[in-house]
């Protein structure tokens, strides 16, 4: 599916690439992710293939990841207005501030304006809400959000790992008072993570939210670059994904194995095309690969398009 092969994101009129450049590996400050240079670069590309959404997040390598983006396009107005750029509050920036981080009134405000000031930007397309903040109303995250939305600072607003009852409490409420509500939903989502199909992915049928979901490669592990002489071998920064090398994953991997070298394609592009044919909601879906460069991770750069290989659904659905 091309990039600019353009879909609306949930019940809105927001147009999105199909894919979402995930920027939280923008950045070296964790010391891990990609350099200033190869970020541009990654960037540059994604934008001349026709992408136009790029997500990241206050806390993603400390802020350097939303101030690469505001000092390669944010600061430039013809550039800028062309993207959708999305980012996220909750996450403390401020170790020993208590309202430093979470969703009160305060937090978000202040969120809301550094991200500005790192993007270079004066609005935000996409504002999600990071975590869930059980210590606030969700009556006063919601206003809050609103009053960004009306002042012109923030275009829409979505939510991400949060509970499915606390999401539509959240939509009937901004429902009721006429507020702005959530147009999107950002979840892990993949091959080797579906339990969301269950109560979240229903739910966002039902509400109007768009999935975007996050490590559609868990990790990495379905970028086929493990096989199972390597599953002694994870390396201490890369700890997330022992938990994932198992017989029931490399028995997975040898079935996306088999198809990609029936299709002469990649590992990765077949476990994104699952996830692409998936109806995870009645509007069409973006996706949030992690990129480690040009050439690696979820989207595969090919000529002028950025394609994933259609494939049998049934397969993979069987094979896990």
């Amino acid at each position: 599916m091309p990039l600019n092969h353009y879909v609306t994101l949930g019940r809105s009129g927001l147009r999105v690439s199909p894919f979402c450049l995930g920027a939280m590996t923008f950045g070296e400050d964790l010391g891990w992710g990609t350099s200033v240079k190869d970020s541009e670069a990654i960037l540059d590309r994604f934008i001349e293939l026709g992408g136009n959404f790029i997500d990241t997040a206050n806390v993603y390598t400390k802020g350097h990841s939303e101030k690469i983006i505001g000092d390669h396009v944010g600061r430039h107005q013809d550039k800028r207005d062309r993207l959708v750029i999305a980012t996220k509050f909750s996450s403390n920036m401020h170790p020993g501030d208590p309202n430093g981080g979470d969703s009160n009134r305060k937090s978000i405000i202040n969120a809301c304006e550094n991200s500005l000031r790192r993007l270079q930007t004066d609005y935000i397309d996409l504002y999600w809400l990071h975590n869930w903040d059980k210590h606030t109303p969700i009556e006063e995250t919601l206003r809050a959000l609103d009053d960004l939305v009306r002042a012109g600072k923030v275009r829409f607003i979505g939510v991400s790992d949060t509970p499915a009852w606390k999401v539509s409490q959240a939509q009937l409420i901004a429902q009721f008072r006429g507020w702005a509500p959530f147009i999107g939903l950002q979840i892990e989502y993949s091959l080797l993570e579906r339990t969301v199909e269950g109560e979240l992915i229903p739910m966002a049928l039902e509400l109007g939210l768009g999935v975007t979901p996050w490590s559609p490669l868990k990790s990495g592990v379905l970028s086929g670059k493990y096989a199972r002489q390597d599953s002694k071998q994870v390396t201490a920064d890369r700890r997330w994904i022992a938990e994932s090398m198992n017989e029931r994953t490399f028995a997975l991997l040898d079935e996306l194995g088999r198809l990609a070298r029936q299709l002469d394609t990649t590992v990765a592009r077949v476990a994104l095309a699952w996830a692409l044919t998936k109806p995870v909601l009645g509007f069409p879906a973006a996706y949030l690969p992690g990129f480690a460069g040009l050439h690696s991770g979820g989207l595969t750069i090919n000529g002028e398009r950025a394609e994933t290989t259609p494939f049998s659904v049934a397969r993979g659905d069987k094979t896990y």
